[in-house]
This record gives structure tokens, C-alpha cells and sequence, in this order.
């Protein structure tokens, strides 16, 4: 029997245990960072499971090496573990207990596929080639993020290729979408404060109105990307908030405003950086207003190996249907899940979890976020399947003289 026909003999199974790990994560989420508790009871999970677990000495991270008896390459699996700083909104049973803290992008779901994954391989390792690296990783949510640290403990170390998934709400279940290339964007915030001179609103002449400054910047700030950076290199510069003032009679002397820049490639992320600074700098300037300006570099684009992304799609096309193996467009949001494939090939790919007939049709990090379940389901399915896709290609390779 392979290992495939396992899989799906243990999925049939085990489906009402993935379903009770999401469900006591979503109901106990920790923040970014703070992830003391859940870190432990993931560790717990998986020493039942038989697993010997390591503990990441910078943050709350778990590595796992699960290996076969049988040679092969070493393929890692990553989930994610953080909650979000948001209100629970959702009526159902499992609601998060923790007062402002939620699982509200699929984290707790990530979490309990990859212990399922963890379960399987530890039954079937008489079947497995080679090895299987499987890593717990806090903090996705908050930059500089877990992946980092974990990377400098040798997550990666000897690793041949990763792959990792999302499960995706506006996606609908039963879909598979990723690309090769540049599948998710670079991520860098900034922060203004413009320092003007305040006064009555009747008396502007003896005023810097901090307001007028800020407002000025704002427009400014959209022919970045219009004007300064390549049209075929996507990007965005956005304004947040804006905050300034405290009475319609009064001119504002000071204004805070907060923003983020969004770029795919290293020429256009440097360029925008420069370009936002400079424009804050010299407007300020303009208007014998002073500033403090700060930039918080985040995470860098995911790049899918080409490779590796066609693979994923051809697992895919097997698994859910070649009318449900979706080639995606980029999207301007960011995951830490960049710095992995920095190091190593690999392929983040994005499994529908929506379904508008159970509520699960909100946006991620809404109060009301939530998934449909089955969809970890098809995450475990791909994870294996493209993982043993790659060993079979790579045994077939070394077989050819």
C-alpha cells in the first residue's frame, strides 16, 4: 500500500481531531510574539503523537524532523501559530475565550493541519523517503515576524524544498491557486508627525497649519507610485490615518499620519522608500514645518520557485480538478513566509476555506472571520501529495543513469 492510499485512510479518520485542534486554538488565541501557552500545548500534541520536538531558544517556534527508513530529500511544511489583536464577533460554540484576541486568518487551522500531517507521517514512516521537517512558527503577524529567528536555529538547515499554505476565504473550498514568481508583495510601514504652529482659526497668517501640511503630503505621496515608479512594477503607497486637531476654531500645530508601502521588487521597494521620506521632508520644509519620520521595514516579497508553483498546480489539477487549480494574480499583502524561500525552493500556495452557506465568507481579519473546515482537509492533501511528488521526481531522477 503507498503512502498516498494512507492518506487518505488516516484523513477519513482523523478529520473530527483536526477539527477539535482548530477549534481549542480559535478558542485560546495569543498574540504575535506571546504565544507561550499555545507554543506548549502544540508541543504537547505532538510528543502524544510521538514526535521529539525542538524548542527555537529566540522565539516560541517547534521544529519537528520526522525521517523514513528509507534515503531521500528533506522537505520542510510550515504552518503558523499567532492570533490577532481583534474582538471575536462570531455566536458559535468555539468563539475565542480571550477577551480582544482572535484566530481571524486561519492560523489555528494551519496549525492543526500540519499536527495532522505530524500524526500521519509518524504512523506511515515505514513508507516515507527521506525526511520531513515540520515547522511550528510564531508570529506571522507582527514584523520583524518568527520566520527569521527560526531560520538562524536551523529550521532550514539540509532542507531541500518548503512549501507552505494559506487557507484562503475568498477563495471558495474545493480551490487551489498560487503562481511562480511574485505571489505576494514586500511590506513596509512609516509613520509622519508634522510639527506646525497653532492658533485661531480667524488668524491663520500668524499659524503653520499642521493639517494643510499633512493634506498636502497625502496627495503627494499618490504620484509615487504614478510618477517615480515603473507602470510595470506594481506597487502602492497608502495613507491609513490622519489624525490632527481638536476644534473647529482652532489651527492644528500638530498632525500624525500612518501609512504603508507595498512593492514586489527590490528596485522599486528602495525607490519608494526614498521617494515617500523625501516628499514628507521637503513639503514640511515648504511650509517651515518640522517632522519626524519613521520607516518600519517588514517583510520581503514571496517569490514561488517557477518550478515548484507548476508542481503545486499539477498536484492540484489531480487532487480538486483541473477547473479548480487556479493560476493567481498577485496580491499586495505580506507574509513572512518570504524569508523561507529566500533560503531555500519552495511554493506558498493559497486553499479556498470560503463558504458563504456557513458564514464563512468574511475577509480575514474581520471580527466575524471564520472558515470552512473541510478546507484543512485539502490543505493536508496537497501538502503530502506535493511533497511526495517531489521525492518521487527526485528518485526518478537518481534512478536515470
Amino acid at each position: 500500500m503507498n503512502i498516498m492510499t494512507q492518506l487518505e485512510q488516516y484523513i477519513e479518520q482523523a478529520y473530527d481531531k483536526m477539527v477539535s485542534w482548530r477549534r481549542y486554538l480559535h478558542q485560546h488565541p495569543e498574540l504575535s510574539f506571546h504565544e507561550q501557552q499555545t507554543s506548549a500545548w502544540i508541543q504537547q500534541q505532538l510528543e502524544q503523537i510521538g514526535c521529539q520536538v525542538k524548542r527555537c531558544q529566540q522565539n516560541y517556534g517547534l521544529i519537528v524532523s520526522i525521517k523514513g527508513e528509507a534515503a531521500g530529500p528533506t522537505i520542510a511544511l510550515r504552518a503558523d501559530m499567532d492570533g490577532l489583536p481583534i474582538q471575536d464577533e462570531k455566536q458559535v460554540e468555539y468563539a475565542s475565550k480571550v477577551p480582544n484576541a482572535m484566530h481571524a486568518c486561519g492560523h489555528d487551522a494551519h496549525t492543526a493541519t500540519l499536527l495532522a500531517i505530524a500524526e500521519f507521517y509518524m504512523q506511515n514512516r515505514r513508507l516515507l523517503q527521506g525526511e520531513r521537517r515540520l515547522l511550528f512558527q510564531p508570529a506571522e503577524e507582527l514584523a520583524p515576524g518568527g520566520a527569521a529567528p527560526m531560520i538562524a536555529e536551523g529550521a532550514l538547515d539540509g532542507v531541500d524544498v518548503i512549501y507552505g499554505v494559506h487557507l484562503w476565504a475568498p477563495l471558495a473550498y474545493g480551490k487551489v491557486a498560487t503562481k511562480g514568481g511574485n505571489f505576494m508583495s514586500a511590506v513596509d510601514d512609516f509613520a509622519i508627525e508634522i510639527q506646525g504652529l497653532g492658533g485661531h482659526g480667524g488668524m491663520p497668517h500668524h499659524t503653520i497649519d499642521a493639517i494643510i501640511v499633512g493634506s498636502q503630503i497625502v496627495q503627494s505621496l499618490q504620484t509615487i507610485v504614478s510618477r517615480s515608479i515603473n507602470p510595470l512594477s506594481p506597487a502602492v503607497v497608502t495613507v491609513g490615518t490622519f489624525q490632527a486637531g481638536q476644534a473647529n476654531n482652532v489651527i492644528a500645530e500638530r498632525c500624525l499620519l500612518k501609512g504603508t508601502i507595498r512593492t514586489f521588487d527590490e528596485e522599486s521597494r528602495e525607490l519608494a522608500q526614498q521617494r515617500v521620506e523625501k516628499t514628507v521632508r521637503q513639503i514640511c520644509e515648504l511650509h517651515g514645518a518640522s517632522c519626524r519620520y519613521e520607516l518600519k521595514k517588514g517583510y520581503p516579497a514571496v517569490v514561488n520557485d517557477a518550478a515548484e508553483a507548476e508542481r503545486v498546480l499539477q498536484v492540484a489539477a489531480s487532487l480538486v480538478g483541473e477547473e479548480h487549480a487556479e493560476l493567481a494574480s498577485p496580491i499586495m499583502i505580506a507574509e513572512d513566509f518570504a524569508y523561507y524561500l529566500q533560503k531555500v525552493p519552495g511554493c506558498f500556495m493559497f486553499v479556498g476555506a470560503g463558504n458563504r452557506e456557513l458564514g464563512a465568507s468574511y475577509a480575514h481579519h474581520h471580527p466575524r472571520f471564520d472558515i470552512d473546515e473541510r478546507s484543512m482537509q485539502v490543505a493536508l492533501r496537497m501538502l503530502v501529495a506535493t511533497a511526495e511528488q517531489y521525492v518521487g521526481e527526485a528518485s526518478n531522477e537518481q534512478a536515470t543513469p
